[in-house]
């Protein structure tokens, strides 16, 4: 496939999407009755620079931001970017010892962080750090200067003051301007919360930005006047890219959800908010079906019905309308990306003809590789390469034989920040971006991808196993949350995580779990080859341990 860059001046975008849009509302917490206008977020984003330019941050300095959602996280990442300074955006569930890890590595030089988190760090022990502001009030929590310069606590007092004598007849859309930056620099630095046990700084430069940002506006997933729901961590790429930085380029009202995003609460906002398009995780369609869907439709009488033509046709066009109205009723589509999509889900789905595609992408791609829109979908797929990438399998018979997914263009990453080891391992010679996951690949560049090659098993007989696709099917299963797939010595051992509420609903003891799990690893055996089979079910007390992004620490575990 051709390798396209898409050209634009990304700031540029942003610049000219603050002035067109000014009127029209930016920003909003949800739960809250404050709208931001784009005038007011551009005016918030000028006081930020002039701040920045009164404390000596410097274009290609690092600016550490850390919290949940909210409407100041979004100006503070924009009005960093649009300085030309790196932002460091970082996932408020990481621990206090690791983010600190990052904020150090980084050098970052100033900290925007949740007084909430704060509490839990030591400004001792980040000596790069000028200082740490609150994101909620603003207010410096510590900071240490230099001598000759001007502590930050006094910048921010005067800072209205010295605002207005800047803009003496007040800030206006011709006020709006941004600096013309490399688009090879460092625009964000993202660590990444794999599921390998440690983190990396990926560096995404200003033209990775513009190639899924340009991507995301040709392609009219967010358009002016549209609505977003933001609820993803707007800390990882997919969310940033998807729920905020497209948005913002075209003049879309956000709101953002800064809650933990239960199914429940996320429901009862998106009837509210009624977003035009919805940037989901896998794990919130998967929860929706097991607890709404699958109850429905094995009720004895739902079962008959739906052997029956035209009936079932009536019934599931009748799921489809609830569960498009449970989001909203005004989205174009669904975008499930992040995680794969549960292979029993994705079916039923596209039986009832609902309005979903699966991308893929990566932090290191900043992050979309791959994407169809809905109509055009393959299932079982995570969509055609874009049109700016380009993709490739390492293997002989790339469309029947999984290989090694490898990219490269506009999106791929610059390397891992001072870790050029690391770098020269995934990025080989000739520019191709070693992914790690195991696929095969169409004709026209769609992508199907089998599991993670780090994870692959490798049976006594000499086949591939790959876990995640004995675990989809595991985890359809009656009374099971969630499982993970090991070997032990020769064969298979599946760690199950019971559904408890599920059994709570249903009457079921624990005592009675070891019988039904042994019938579930008997029903799991039918269905996968001879060397799949799993020769043991092991219980766990607890939940597996999770990356912010809810994927499992299988490291710990393997």
């Amino acid at each position: 496939m051709e390798d396209i860059a898409y050209k634009a001046d990304i700031l540029e975008v942003y610049q000219q999407s603050f002035r067109k849009n000014w009127a029209l509302p930016a920003l909003a917490e949800y739960g809250s009755d404050e709208i931001m206008s784009y005038g007011e977020v551009a005016r918030r984003i000028a006081r930020i620079h002039l701040f920045y330019k009164q404390i000596g941050i410097q274009p290609g300095d690092k600016v550490a931001l850390l919290g949940k959602n909210s409407p100041t996280w979004i100006i503070c990442f924009m009005a960093t970017i649009t300085y030309g300074a790196t932002i460091v955006p970082i996932l408020s569930e990481f621990n206090p010892h690791d983010a600190m890890h990052i904020i150090n590595h980084s050098g970052a030089r100033l900290l925007f962080v949740s007084q909430s988190v704060w509490e839990t760090y030591e400004f001792e022990r980040m000596p790069e750090l000028k200082a740490a502001i609150s994101l909620e009030t603003r207010r410096v929590l510590d900071e240490r200067t230099a001598e000759g310069e001007s502590p930050v606590e006094r910048v921010i007092r005067n800072l209205t003051r010295r605002f207005r004598s800047c803009y003496r007849n007040g800030f206006t859309p011709e006020n709006v301007i941004y600096p013309k930056v490399d688009k090879d620099a460092t625009a964000i630095l993202n660590y990444t919360s794999g599921t390998t046990g440690f983190s990396k700084g990926v560096m995404l430069s200003y033209d990775n930005i513009c190639g899924n940002v340009m991507f995301g506006v040709q392609s009219r997933l967010h358009f002016e006047g549209s609505r977003a729901l933001a609820f993803l961590p707007l800390a990882h790429a997919y969310g940033c890219a998807f729920d905020m930085l497209v948005p913002l380029a075209v003049g879309t009202f956000i709101t953002v959800f800064g809650k933990t995003p239960t199914p429940r609460l996320l429901l009862g906002a998106m009837a509210k908010v009624r977003p035009n398009l919805v940037i989901c995780v896998p794990l919130i369609l998967e929860k929706i079906y097991r607890k709404q869907i699958v109850p429905m439709i094995t009720k004895r009488a739902i079962r008959w019905a739906l052997a029956v033509p035209l009936l079932d046709t009536a019934i599931y066009s009748k799921i489809r309308n609830k569960l498009i109205e449970a989001f909203g009723g005004s989205f174009e589509e669904v975008i499930i990306g992040g995680a794969p999509l549960n292979g029993e889900v994705e079916a039923f789905l596209h039986k009832i003809k609902f309005p979903f595609t699966v991308g893929y992408g990566m932090t290191e791609c900043g992050p979309l590789v791959s994407y169809t829109p809905w109509r055009e979908f393959v299932p079982t797929s995570c969509g055609r390469t874009l049109p700016n990438m380009e993709s490739k399998i390492a293997s002989d018979d790339p469309e029947h034989i999984p290989g090694e997914i490898c990219v490269r263009g506009q999106n791929r990453m610059k390397g891992y920040y001072r870790r050029p080891d690391l770098t020269e391992e995934t990025i080989d010679s000739e520019g191709w971006l070693h992914t790690g996951d195991m696929g095969t690949r169409s004709a026209d560049g769609t992508l199907f991808i089998k599991g993670r090659y780090k994870t692959m098993i490798l049976s006594a007989s000499g086949q591939n196993i790959y876990p995640e696709e004995i675990e989809a099917k595991l985890n359809n299963m009656p009374y099971v949350s969630e499982s993970l797939i090991v070997e032990r010595g020769k064969g298979l051992t599946a760690l199950v995580y019971p559904d408890y509420e599920r059994m709570d609903a249903d009457g079921i003891e624990t005592s009675q779990l070891p019988a039904l799990m042994e019938q579930n690893r008997s029903d799991l055996n039918a269905l996968v080859a001879p060397y799949e089979r799993v020769d043991h079910i092991q219980l766990t007390p607890n939940e597996f341990e999770k990356t912010p992004k809810r994927s499992i620490k299988r490291f710990l575990y393997s």
